[in-house]
């Protein structure tokens, strides 16, 4: 049964990654997100002085940081593909198989994995251009990695599971546009915990994307340090796409409705 989760969650991966191919514009369009915040913000915040970042340079603390906000951006806007899908009738098509419904979330979700990935190097490539002070060895390599497509395939399911709520895209885009924006600020993107108010860091402490800043802080900046231990980071994420899997499971045949 294990296997056959698995082959049917692959399948569905692997359907998603040949529309990527033929079509790789949207992944160019959401490169251009990072290359502003970088390009711009980065050098202009870069000069002022009132942001504590110990050691570090504003640009190369603030990188991984957007590394994750590209992730979470877009991930976030995954779901409306699954509306349109509904709307063609392929979501129909893929209930009426013998496949497990959470085989077929997991497989979107794996998919948003692997597309995170691909912004990773981008953020990485222009991280490079601008002379971010990238730590290049194997072991932090494999955790940015593994934190990467942890994160899209978490914010991925969220996506989804809103998209099995609200059901039409116009009410999507509204709620996506609503939630990325929190998500990203109440977080340690781009300045430190050490900053935000007391509410605001209680928020902070229950965003996933804190936890996901953290650990990219960690493992892909020379000179950068995990607040929260990694292991602790990733048993977080992990236990909230789970959490969300199973939820998105249980919603996804109401799509079809």
């Amino acid at each position: 049964m294990v296997q056959d989760f698995f082959r049917e969650a692959a399948a569905v991966a692997g359907s998603e990654m040949r529309k990527l191919r033929r079509d790789p514009t949207e992944l160019l369009s959401r490169a251009v997100q990072p290359v502003l915040w970088l390009a711009v913000f980065g050098q202009v915040f870069g000069r002022v002085r009132g942001i504590p970042t110990g050691d570090l340079r504003y640009l190369d603390y603030m990188a991984p940081g957007i590394l994750a906000q590209s992730i979470l951006f877009s991930a976030i806007f995954y779901g409306i593909a699954i509306i349109w899908e509904r709307d063609l009738g392929i979501i129909h098509k893929l209930l009426v198989t013998p496949a497990h419904r959470s085989a077929l979330v997991f497989g979107k979700a794996v998919a948003a994995g692997l597309r995170g990935l691909v912004q990773g190097v981008v953020v990485y490539v222009v991280a490079l251009l601008l002379h971010v002070h990238i730590l290049w060895k194997p072991i932090p390599i494999l955790v940015v990695v593994a934190a990467v497509f942890t994160g899209a395939c978490l914010f991925s399911t969220f996506s989804l599971l809103i998209a099995c709520i609200v059901k039409t895209r116009e009410r999507f885009m509204g709620i996506g546009q609503v939630l990325t924006m929190p998500l990203f600020f109440a977080s340690n993107a781009i300045y430190p915990l050490a900053l935000m108010p007391g509410w605001l860091k209680a928020i902070a402490a229950f965003n996933p994307l804190t936890y996901l800043v953290d650990v990219l802080r960690g493992a892909m900046i020379s000179g950068g340090s995990s607040v929260v231990a990694p292991g602790a980071s990733f048993a977080v994420m992990l236990g909230v796409f789970a959490l969300l899997l199973l939820l998105a499971s249980r919603l996804y045949p109401g799509l079809a409705r």
